[in-house]
């Protein structure tokens, strides 16, 4: 039985009927067996080029992957004809908008933050696209969320294409604003998409 399974009320992912699918993949929840087959992923030169950290060790990766808060916001994405194998991870993080104090009640709970890790051995066949279109389905259409955000370094294209072929609009570019292990100091893009805009485009 997954850790997931009993309801937390405070966990607003519970409230999405797991798995999700679409025509190839399936979406669930993150469990902590899932450590060595999202860290072979990670591990990769090309895909921890982009992350926060490449020097964790598989020791440290565990720790750090099987803490509570992190497994609360982690997905993970399989094929639905070879189920077990994971193609990728994804994060969905639940968050309060910006509020004024006097409405700050309204903004509770109203957007997430995205993320997402997908396994180049399976590029090129519209994986990203299908697994980031179905988180969208999640947080607009089970969670009833109004907002998500996503970021990235500016040098990260395909991440940014992939945000732009899932409708999400550039909102912002900041000049050097972030420091990568080996590039120096990049620009960041930030891309977001409304709940409106998902309907619309949907």
């Amino acid at each position: 039985m997954s850790e997931h399974a009993v309801a937390d009320p405070s966990d607003p992912l519970t409230r999405v009927p797991w798995p999700v699918r679409t025509e190839r993949l399936l979406l669930r929840r993150a469990e902590r067996a899932d450590v060595t087959a999202t860290y072979a992923i990670r591990r990769r030169p090309e895909v921890h080029e982009w992350l926060s950290s490449a020097a964790l060790g598989p020791g440290e990766y565990a720790a750090m992957f099987t803490r509570p808060q992190r497994l609360a916001t982690s997905l993970v994405v399989e094929r639905c004809e070879r189920p077990g194998v994971v193609v990728g991870d994804l994060m969905l993080a639940v968050e309060d908008a910006w509020a004024q104090t006097e409405v700050a009640d309204r903004a509770a709970g109203t957007q997430a933050r995205l993320g997402w890790v997908l396994d180049p051995a399976y590029g090129g066949q519209g994986l990203a696209t299908e697994a980031v279109g179905a988180l969208l389905g999640v947080c607009f259409d089970a969670l009833g969320l109004r907002r998500v955000v996503a970021d990235c370094f500016a040098d990260n294209t395909p991440s940014w294409r992939l945000m732009e072929r899932v409708g999400m609009r550039r909102e912002a570019r900041t000049v050097g604003d972030s420091l990568h292990r080996s590039r120096g100091w990049l620009d960041g893009l930030t891309y977001a998409l409304l709940a409106e805009e998902w309907r619309a485009r949907s």
